[in-house]
């Protein structure tokens, strides 16, 4: 299973999202820090859960890096958060 499949299995399981879109934008960081060959290791993620009603935009994301702690452990550098409530613009 790629990371990116393994972030979207760990999202779906863990926010019931209504909207969730993972991109793995490794290439666009290539020779930067913490790039590796065969890329995997930079995401831009967009998520839309009911989970995230009443949470400020950090403790949002707080929730979405706990949930992720294995993957960022085996080597996801970065994450951009996108996440949203149901109904917010």
């Amino acid at each position: 299973m790629s990371m990116r499949e393994r972030i979207e299995t760990r999202l779906r399981a863990d926010f019931a999202p209504q909207s969730l879109e993972v991109i793995d934008e490794s290439a666009l960081h290539a020779g930067h820090a913490g790039a590796r060959g065969g890329g995997e290791t930079h995401y831009r993620v967009a998520l839309v859960s009911p989970v995230f009603v009443g949470l400020t935009r950090v403790k949002r994301h707080q929730r979405v890096y706990a949930a992720l702690a294995a993957e960022i452990a085996a080597g996801v550098h970065a994450l951009s958060l996108e996440t949203r409530a149901p109904g917010e613009a």
